[in-house]
């Protein structure tokens, strides 16, 4: 159902059984860790995306959101809002 890069792809799956014996199949909630570890800062520019910022530094747009993690970002667009934030930039696995 998720490729093998999605941030889904090891989280597990699970099943809700209802008052009537209807069966809902769901992914789990994904647990971001709080030691990632970090392998370099990039300073946000006027126009950033992280699409292309993630594609900078790791050669994928798709791996976006290893970086909203590291810098525990809820809304990703707040995090590139400001010119000259520092975020944080984890290793890739």
């Amino acid at each position: 159902m998720f490729s093998a890069e999605s941030r889904y792809a090891h989280v597990p799956d699970a099943v809700f059984t209802g008052p009537g014996g209807r069966q809902i199949h769901y992914r789990r909630l994904r647990r971001i860790p709080f030691d990632i570890p970090i392998q370099a800062t990039y300073v946000v520019a006027d126009g950033d995306r992280f699409d292309l910022v993630s594609n900078t530094v790791y050669g994928d747009p798709l791996q976006f959101w290893r970086i909203c993690d590291a810098n525990r970002g809820l809304w990703p667009d707040d995090l590139l809002a400001v010119a000259g934030r520092h975020l944080d930039i984890p290793e890739q696995q």
